[in-house]
């Protein structure tokens, strides 16, 4: 079931995914060809991607070609400063310190002690996801990890009532990075959209120019294919 969301996300719940591009034109060919987004013009060279007027992501220009081409995933928070510092105890690293987005919020990257890299968003204009759940739009954040014992210990300790409070239903799980990825591969989150047809929907990564990591399997979650767009950002694509 779609999810349209108009107030803020609270603390610990995917509100937000952005990406990083070497192209943003090619990146609008192939996500509006995959998804139907629409998109709108945003400054630096941005994009932001829309499915029905709802906001659902944000193409980037990459400002620095060392930089990885990577999807990432943005935890809500109502207190950045202090969900830094929570971050920093539990044995994490903050990658770019919290810094205001003109009237929109203020935004921050982390780290997990496993190396994988995530975002923090506190809202002021922007709240996150316009609508989330649709085909089209975020349906669930992966981590797949080195280690899920340490990773559930510090996501835990950071995000406890968003993962396990009453009535949660969070959109956020951990895994083993092998369970998809080659072994010594870095932890990383994957982003998830959602599709009605997981295997159509990676035929269609593959003609607009996309290759396939893992052909679909099952999960817990649903059936999910990891793939990679046009310009080698990983993604996946799950069908529930």
């Amino acid at each position: 079931m779609a999810e349209n969301r108009t107030s803020e996300y609270t603390e610990g719940v995917p509100c937000w995914v952005d990406v990083q591009l070497p192209d943003v034109e090619a990146g609008k060919r192939f996500y509006g060809g995959l998804f139907g987004w629409t998109f709108e013009d945003a400054e630096g060279g941005a994009v932001w991607a829309r499915l029905d007027g709802a906001g659902v992501a944000r193409l980037a220009r990459k400002r620095d070609g060392r930089m990885p081409t990577v999807w990432t995933v943005y935890f809500a928070t109502p207190d950045i400063g202090d969900l830094a510092r929570r971050i920093l105890a539990a044995g994490g690293q903050i990658v770019n310190a919290p810094v205001p987005v003109r009237d929109l919020g203020t935004a921050a990257l982390a780290a997990d002690p496993q190396g994988a890299v995530f975002g923090l968003w506190q809202a002021a204009a922007h709240p996150g996801f316009g609508v989330r759940h649709a085909p089209g739009t975020f349906a669930w954040a992966q981590l797949y990890t080195s280690d899920t014992g340490a990773a559930n210990v510090f996501y835990g300790q950071l995000f406890n009532e968003a993962l396990f409070g009453a009535g949660a239903r969070p959109d956020f799980g951990r895994a083993p990075v092998t369970d998809v990825f080659a072994a010594g591969m870095p932890s990383q989150f994957v982003v998830h959209f959602r599709t009605g047809d997981v295997a159509a929907a990676v035929g269609a990564v593959l003609e607009l120019g996309g290759r396939v990591q893992a052909p679909p399997f099952e999960t817990s979650y649903g059936k999910v294919a990891v793939v990679t767009d046009n310009q080698g950002a990983s993604f996946a694509l799950l069908q529930r």
